[in-house]
């Protein structure tokens, strides 16, 4: 028999964790190897174990999951790792396949699609569900935000008002009122509570 996958979980929740690995070791070509809760965890752990495949959700205490593939892979650049998330962002999967994810799943999918997945991966394949894909290219191509937008809009999130956005930031209330209007157009809103709410569900902004 070939040897079996050998898989390490990160995820910050115990629960997650324990069914992942119980569905894991209930296959004959797979064994968990270890779970991290956090991202320096996570990073000892895969250090120490250099696991075949790693299963990553995106929101981690103090860190991304994003982060903490870009750190393993700078280390280890032919780490296989599968984004396994409720993040469904599009802003964020950019980011994730940029660090160099292997595939990016959400926590919804059926059990032996997951499974499916995980084999692919530790092929050498990359595997983007068709949703997910979607989700990417409905905004390709669309403009960005400037940093000076997205420090606005960040505190457009927190409540602030013009005025308050212009003492914070030193500016004139003339200009965070032209800022505001590139971000509610850049973002397709109706006004500056549609442009936050379209901000977090496509990950620009984090809760």
């Amino acid at each position: 028999m070939e040897r079996r996958i050998r898989i390490l979980t990160v995820d910050d929740h115990p629960v997650v964790r324990d069914g992942l690995d119980m569905i894991l070791a209930a296959q004959p070509d797979m064994t968990p190897v270890a779970q991290a809760g956090d991202f320096a965890e996570a990073i000892r752990l895969f250090r120490k174990h250099q696991p075949d495949v790693t299963l990553m959700d995106h929101r981690l205490p103090g860190a991304t999951g994003t982060d903490a593939v870009i750190s393993i892979r700078g280390e280890f650049p032919r780490a296989r790792i599968v984004m396994l998330t409720t993040s469904e962002g599009d802003v964020e999967i950019q980011k994730a396949l940029s660090a160099g994810v292997s595939a990016y799943v959400l926590k919804s999918v059926p059990r032996d699609e997951l499974l499916e997945v995980i084999r692919k991966v530790h092929l050498g394949h990359r595997c983007i569900p068709a949703g997910v894909a979607t989700k990417v290219a409905e905004f390709m191509g669309s403009e960005s935000l400037t940093p000076r937008e997205a420090q606005i809009l960040l505190l457009m999130r927190d409540g602030l008002r013009n005025k308050q956005i212009a003492s914070n930031l030193a500016i004139s209330e003339t200009t965070v009122s032209f800022h505001i209007k590139n971000v509610v157009e850049k973002l397709q809103a109706g006004d500056r509570t549609h442009a936050v709410t379209i901000a977090l569900r496509r990950g620009l902004l984090q809760i």
